[in-house]
Formats: C-alpha cells, sequence, structure tokens
C-alpha cells in the first residue's frame, strides 16, 4: 500500500454556515512524517476528526490503512492511534495505569499488556514518574504520555493534532526528536497538524498548507519554498498605512514583486534583497512612509504561505477563529 491516508473531496459545514473544509483531498505515504499546516481555524482539526471516524464529512471519501472512514470506520479505529490536542488523560490515574488501560480497551491481556506499557514508559523517559498520578505531571510529561497512549496498542497510523501546543521551547524540541524517531525506527505513518511553521518545515517529509478549508499548496518543504526565486523582503512601518499609498512608493523600485501591505507590515520579493533594500527605503521615505525596520531573508514556508494565501501566516492565525 503506497498511501497509508488518501481524502478526497472533504467538505464540511457547521451550523451558522461556516464551511471548515471545502473540497480536501490529500495523501499520506506510507512510513511517512506528513504536515497539515494552516493558522487556527484553518480547518486542520476538521480533517483530523473525519479521517479518525470523530466526524462525518458532507461529501467526499477518505481511506486511512486501507479502510473507508464511512464504511468501515471499527476497522480504521483498530489500525489508528490518535493524540487528541486536548489531553484525554486521567489526571487522578497513574502514568501506568493510563496506559493499562488503553491497552486493555483494544484487548490487551497479561504479560503482553505490562510488557508494552514498561517499554512505552521507557522508551519516552518517564521511568521515575509512571506510579504517580498524571496531575503531578509537567506538561511537557503529559504530552509524552498522551503520546504513549496513542501507540498502545501498535497502530499502523498515528495521528498528532496539534502535538506541541502550549509546550515550553526544550519540552518541543523533545518532542520533535521523539516523532522523527517514531518515524525513522519502526516506520510508523504519522499525520501532524501544526501551526507552527518550523515543525513543519523541520519534520514533515510533505506538507499541505491549508487556508479557510482548502490545500493551498502540497509537496516537501524545499519543493514549496524552491518555487519562490529571490528574497523575501519584510519591513516593519512605524505607522498604519493604506495599502495604495505604500504601492506608489514602490512603483520606482525595478524587479520587486510578490507586493503585499498588512496594517503596518510591508512584505515583497525580489532577485536580490540586497540591491533591492536601499531603493524600497528611499521610495518609502520619499512619500513619508516611515519605517521600523527591515529584514531580508531566503525563502521560507511564511512566504509560501504568504503566496498562496495572500497574506502573511502570523495575520491569519489572529484572524481565523475556530467555528
Amino acid at each position: 500500500m503506497d498511501n497509508a491516508i488518501e481524502a478526497r473531496g472533504l467538505v464540511k459545514t457547521y451550523r451558522g454556515g461556516v464551511r471548515a473544509l471545502d473540497g480536501v483531498s490529500l495523501a499520506v505515504e506510507t512510513g511517512s512524517v506528513f504536515g497539515l499546516l494552516g493558522p487556527n481555524g484553518a480547518g486542520k482539526s476538521t480533517a483530523v476528526k473525519i479521517l479518525t471516524t470523530l466526524s462525518r464529512p458532507d461529501t467526499g471519501e477518505a481511506f486511512v490503512a486501507g479502510h473507508d472512514v464511512l464504511r468501515h470506520p471499527a476497522k480504521v479505529r483498530l489500525a489508528i492511534g490518535c493524540v487528541a490536542q486536548k489531553s484525554g488523560l486521567d489526571l487522578q490515574a497513574t502514568g501506568r495505569e493510563n496506559l493499562l488501560l488503553q491497552g486493555r480497551v483494544y484487548g490487551m491481556r497479561g504479560a503482553a499488556l505490562h510488557s508494552r506499557a514498561q517499554e512505552l514508559i521507557d522508551r519516552f523517559g518517564l521511568a521515575e514518574a509512571a506510579d504517580r498520578t498524571v496531575r503531578t505531571y509537567s506538561g511537557g510529561m503529559q504530552r509524552k504520555l498522551d503520546v504513549a497512549v496513542g501507540l498502545m496498542h501498535r497502530p499502523q497510523v498515528l495521528f498528532l493534532d496539534e502535538p506541541t501546543t502550549g509546550l515550553d521551547p526544550e519540552a518541543r524540541v523533545d518532542m520533535w526528536n521523539e516523532i522523527a524517531r517514531l518515524a525513522g525506527d519502526e516506520g510508523l505513518t504519522i499525520l501532524m497538524t501544526t501551526h507552527y511553521l518550523e515543525e513543519a518545515d523541520g519534520l514533515a517529509r510533505r506538507l499541505a498548507i491549508v487556508d479557510r478549508g482548502r490545500v493551498v499548496a502540497e509537496g516537501t518543504p524545499d519543493e514549496l519554498k524552491g518555487e519562490l526565486r529571490g528574497d523575501a523582503i519584510h519591513v516593519e512601518l512605524e505607522e498604519h498605512q493604506m495599502d495604495g499609498e505604500v504601492r506608489r512608493a514602490l512603483e520606482r523600485v525595478p524587479d520587486l514583486y510578490d507586493i503585499s501591505v498588512e496594517a503596518r507590515a510591508l512584505h515583497a520579493r525580489a532577485d536580490s534583497g540586497a540591491r533591492a533594500v536601499p531603493l524600497v527605503l528611499a521610495s518609502l521615505e520619499a512619500e513619508g512612509v516611515k519605517v521600523a525596520s527591515v529584514t531580508v531573508s531566503r525563502p521560507s514556508l511564511d512566504d509560501v504561505y504568504l503566496r498562496h494565501a495572500g497574506r502573511a501566516f502570523n495575520e491569519a492565525d489572529q484572524e481565523v477563529k475556530k467555528p
């Protein structure tokens, strides 16, 4: 089986006419990490709910581990592990008890059950805390236990919905390393939703960028960034400026393209950022537009998102709210 996950034309509309998914299609190669990248409210969690049989699409079809999620949901549930954005752990139970309960739900018994629980306790560095109640765990430890619980029955496919949200930088890096090991050592297929650009860039073999319920770009991180030639120029303005005023100021700058203005942020691309920046600054100054700072960088996933969605990722993350 080449693809562990396939979705075609998924549409989901919530009450009030909010369309969370608007024809989403994607394919996830077996044994790979696939990133579903987008701002909060873009439709990522809705897609995961459908793929894990927790919700039904209005239209479209999906297959996980070779099983139709609508016709054979029980088979899908046996084949997958799912780590939701909000923890489902029993905080009053110990870490070991959470693992054993999960195993029993999937029919595991006896020595195999206890052996698997201990294996995951050791793997995730939870040996010293295994017999303490989960409410005493740090956020990073709870998230590790969340993933361990999702792996208890040895699934073929693991869904991670925003796996590092709320973690401190050190705990986030630990989780990134563990996700990379799971895919590399065990050949597990992992679909990970995230709104962290660096997370998708560093972990995913392929990714799909979702905006307002649609897949706006798909490919490897390098392929997507490689589509953008030249340098990205980001200018922070001292005051909010009208789009037209800024664009008029930049008309005299040659070889400047993909220009967008949002509030106090100006984004553009140029074949040579080093040559373009002095001209950009001079043109803005001539029109009375004051600049607070300017940066030049090579293409990033933020630039990819800007190109396909028409606005910067951070602005979209603040703008879009979940239904």
